[in-house]
């Protein structure tokens, strides 16, 4: 009897940028298709703002990235940036999050990047501190804490991917731990 050899899997979050706004609706079950059609497994929506949880038989990142944002653009018609993370990431990322010491009528969104800025494009988002809006930048995450609602804020995730000279996109920092969460529990199945 011969027995297959499976490769092993990794777990990722896809956060993609223009799933649901600006006009670019994608049902659900059209998204999950479409990476089962990349050869993932273990493919599962969460929430219809463009969070893909799944499982690939590599580790290169950027490769997957490429792939994924080549199919998609391909199969809906218009450029969607994907940015990937791993459970570990998120788990760190949620066990470090900054303005732990917020108010509660505060909210908390991150920025997913594909790299680190650079120093002065850090720099120039800081420069638009102020009492309603603060920043900090970790690696490949933005953070934007609003003291308001974010639509009385003067800022946008558009002023902050112009701030930082690249593409990012934002989830509230509720999304990001219920995914850390999930994420975890999927990798101790």
């Amino acid at each position: 009897m011969t027995r297959s050899i499976r490769a092993p899997r990794h777990r990722y979050v896809a956060f993609l940028r223009a799933i649901n706004v600006g006009g670019h609706v994608v049902k659900m079950d059209r998204l999950r298709a479409e990476f089962e059609a990349l050869g993932f497994h273990d493919v599962e929506t969460f929430i219809a703002s463009g969070n893909v949880l799944f499982a690939a038989t590599t580790d290169d990142t950027a490769a997957l990235e490429r792939r994924i944002e080549t199919r998609l653009e391909k199969t809906l018609g218009y450029a969607v940036a994907t940015f990937l993370r791993t459970p570990g990431e998120l788990a760190a990322l949620v066990e470090d999050e900054p303005f732990a010491s917020r108010d509660a009528s505060s909210s908390l969104y991150v920025g997913f990047l594909a790299s680190a800025p650079a120093a002065s494009a850090r720099d120039k988002l800081l420069t638009f501190r102020s009492d309603i809006d603060e920043f900090e930048v970790r690696g490949r995450e933005a953070f934007w804490l609003c003291r308001t609602r974010s639509t009385d804020s003067t800022m946008s995730g558009a002023k902050i991917e112009k701030a930082l000279a690249m593409p990012a996109t934002f989830r509230s920092v509720t999304t990001v731990r219920r995914l850390a969460l999930r994420t975890a529990e999927a990798v101790s199945k």
